[in-house]
């Protein structure tokens, strides 16, 4: 199995892709729990906005830049909500609410899977 690893710590022992454009367009829509993480990646760095219309969870999210470098962060992304951040990324990852504190993640750290 894929492991998610943050500062050399395994996060998760399993991911998804999220590799399809359906895949990145539906993400957790209609989804009331994160099983895994989703991780999105994107052909070029861009400033990717989000949003939880239609899912019925609250989530953290990572954004990464090409190095896979934690550049952006945003904690408890509640449901309905959207999100707009402010530096470009080439990854996005969603996870379960409170994964960011409950792990110390901080920016800057490297994440490998």
């Amino acid at each position: 199995m894929s492991k998610l690893i943050i500062n050399k710590k395994i996060i998760s022992k399993s991911y998804k892709s999220m590799d399809t454009i359906w895949q990145q367009a539906k993400g957790l829509m209609f989804q009331n729990k994160v099983k895994r993480p989703l991780i999105f990646k994107f052909k070029e760095s861009q400033k990717i906005p989000l949003h939880m219309w239609f899912v019925f969870c609250t989530i953290d999210v990572l954004y990464l830049d090409e190095d896979k470098t934690i550049v952006e962060m945003k904690q408890e992304f509640k449901p309905f909500a959207y999100y707009s951040p402010k530096k470009k990324a080439k990854y996005v990852i969603e996870l379960k609410e409170n994964t960011i504190k409950n792990n110390n993640i901080k920016l800057k750290q490297k994440v490998t899977f």
